[in-house]
């Protein structure tokens, strides 16, 4: 950066602004998407939301967002839906997107040996295939202005093999890989691309598991830092990869996961 404010918080404060920037989240109408949009828009972006479920008028999400007088844009997109995605790449393309945060996603749970190929394709198509269609849509325009900032949401399980998800960990292992093959060849045209890889998170998908004595005993004593996270812990991380202070931060995977990795 240049022309450095002289105070340490105006100097911090303009690292991490977002001030006259568009982003687009992509599961947006819930948990961490959620976290992410009135995070992002709290440092200044408007904010276009993408989910299948999200609401057209009235949502937490616009609530949250306008709330920090940004302008919020929803709009509804099935992700395992082919045509779906393909329109809303188009669309995205023509919008002039400063920040692509693909965090839609899904999950489910079988055996392997009793894991369908339907299932697995349907994984696949929301969790990597969207990422990568949206990302070289939109990152065309981004190369073509000489800046972007895109972040994936990885996982612990881009990592670790996980048990019972095949699909959900191939995808993910996948999407680490994508960002930093994308991060090769974006880097060198402005185009910062990463990831954050979210450790256990206080959200509707882990309810059963918090709920669980045993399970979440279990979980909580190999985190280090003693507690689930919350969606605004991966939100904050979000909001440095989008920002001016990771300017010099290409292809990095970042774990946001309470120490579990380093247990």
């Amino acid at each position: 950066m240049t022309n450095s404010p002289t105070t340490p918080a105006a100097f911090a404060e303009q690292l991490l602004s977002l001030e006259g920037k568009l982003a687009v989240v992509t599961g947006a109408s819930q948990g961490i998407g959620l976290a992410i949009a009135e995070t992002l828009a709290t440092a200044g972006a408007d904010v276009i939301g993408v989910s299948y479920d999200i609401e057209e008028g009235d949502s937490p999400t616009r609530r949250a967002v306008e709330a920090q007088g940004r302008s919020f844009t929803p709009i509804k997109c099935d992700f395992s839906d082919r045509a779906q995605v393909a329109e809303l790449a188009a669309e995205l393309a023509g919008r002039g997107v400063d920040i692509l945060v693909n965090n839609g996603g899904t999950i489910r749970r079988t055996p392997a040996a009793q894991h369908s190929d339907e299932d697995f394709d349907h994984v696949l198509d929301v969790n990597l295939r969207t990422a990568w269609v949206l990302s070289r849509e939109v990152g065309r325009t981004m190369i073509e202005r000489g800046s972007g900032r895109i972040v994936n949401t990885a996982s612990m399980l881009s990592f670790q093999g996980g048990i019972n998800v095949p699909g959900y960990t191939s995808s993910k292992s996948a999407i680490a890989g994508l960002t930093r093959a994308l991060a090769n060849e974006w880097a060198q045209h402005g185009v910062n691309v990463n990831a954050v890889a979210p450790g256990y998170v206080a959200t509707a998908n882990t309810h059963d598991l918090r709920q669980d004595p045993a399970r979440s005993k279990a979980i909580l004593d190999r985190i280090p830092a003693g507690r689930w996270a919350e969606a605004s812990d991966i939100a904050g991380a979000v909001l440095f990869l989008s920002s001016h202070a990771a300017d010099y931060v290409h292809g990095v995977v970042l774990p946001v996961d309470g120490g579990w990795l380093a247990r």
